[in-house]
């Protein structure tokens, strides 16, 4: 049984917990909040004895094998680095750093103390994202890919109203590409890995942060056109086009329906039922390499790739993150 902890006390940390036990193979043992009463109250729902409000105490903790991290975007570098060399296992929200080079050292971090770091991008670990990835090569000869993720924030209103939430706030290395078109990019990078180039456009805020943007990964034959938005509302499904038919994906983040349309035939619906928790499945991939020892896995190249470009896409738009500036250690 993998003993973890968590930081971050919010919803989806609470879908992880559930998520995690659900594996059977996970057991929170402990609970990290910056007060006491905040892990007391988050911790009524749990039969947990441990709970903290240092990190380096929880770090140096005998009754943690793993910690999930689920604080903002810019805490997650040095969070990570602190567990991983106490020789934790860690699991991060995506995305899994504020840019390239806090994911290298990350990575390297983990390397050198011989423990598993896993970006917690659930869509890659979905049994509909899998059918997926089989099913590209019948549509033939790959032309255009079309992937998107626009939701309106409900935390919109309150910057419209003055406020500073931390949505839209790049203090905390956050705004629409790194929270949901991350989804739509590193989707592209788990299919065809790195692109030959990249070109974004964004729509900034005054605060600095982008609202929403457009962008295009060219691999050759083929190219893969991104959008997303915390600002408008779509439901476009996602759509990935070649010589013999398409595939058609419906919310691309959780792949709830995978639909094959051969060119000139009726479609085909390929999808698989999956868990309520979408969940579940990052959490049993995080298990499976943690009781394997697996820490040069095949998810590290995708994150690595991932957060080069979540850093050029920033660069050719102009958000920068005070975390650009500051060491990753």
């Amino acid at each position: 049984m993998i003993r973890f902890a968590v930081i971050g006390t919010n919803w989806i940390t609470r879908q992880f917990i559930d998520a995690a036990h659900e594996t059977g193979k996970m057991k929170l043992t402990a609970i990290y909040s910056r007060t006491l009463q905040q892990a007391q109250a988050f911790s009524r729902d749990y039969a947990v004895e441990h709970l903290f409000i240092s990190l380096e105490q929880l770090a140096q903790s005998e009754a943690v094998d793993a910690v999930y991290i689920a604080s903002p975007n810019a805490l997650h570098c040095q969070q990570a680095l602190l567990f991983l060399q106490h020789k934790k296992h860690v699991i991060c929200e995506k995305p899994l750093a504020s840019n390239s080079r806090e994911a290298e050292a990350m990575i390297a971090c983990a390397r050198d103390n011989q423990v598993v770091l896993f970006e917690a991008f659930k869509t890659a670990s979905l049994p509909n994202f899998a059918v997926l990835q089989q099913a590209l090569p019948k549509v033939g000869k790959l032309r255009k890919a079309l992937f998107s993720y626009c939701q309106y924030s409900s935390r919109y209103q309150r910057y419209l109203d003055g406020e500073n939430p931390n949505t839209f706030n790049p203090a905390w290395s956050n705004g629409s590409i790194m929270d949901i078109g991350f989804y739509c990019l590193a989707a592209a990078v788990s299919l065809w890995g790195e692109p030959a180039s990249v070109t974004a456009t964004a729509s900034l805020l005054e605060s600095g942060t982008d609202a929403h943007g457009t962008v295009l990964l060219n691999y050759g034959e083929f190219d893969v056109t991104l959008l997303h938005s915390k600002v408008s509302q779509s439901g476009l499904p996602g759509e990935i086009q070649g010589e013999e038919g398409s595939l058609i994906i419906e919310q691309l983040a959780d792949c709830q329906q995978i639909r094959l349309v051969p060119r000139g035939a009726k479609p085909q619906d390929l999808s698989q039922p999956q868990h309520i928790n979408p969940l579940l499945y990052e959490a049993e991939t995080f298990a499976r390499l943690v009781e394997n020892h697996e820490v040069d896995h095949p998810g590290l190249a995708v994150t690595r790739i991932t957060a080069k470009l979540l850093t050029e896409i920033r660069r050719q738009t102009g958000v920068v993150f005070p975390a650009d500036s500051l060491p990753a250690v």
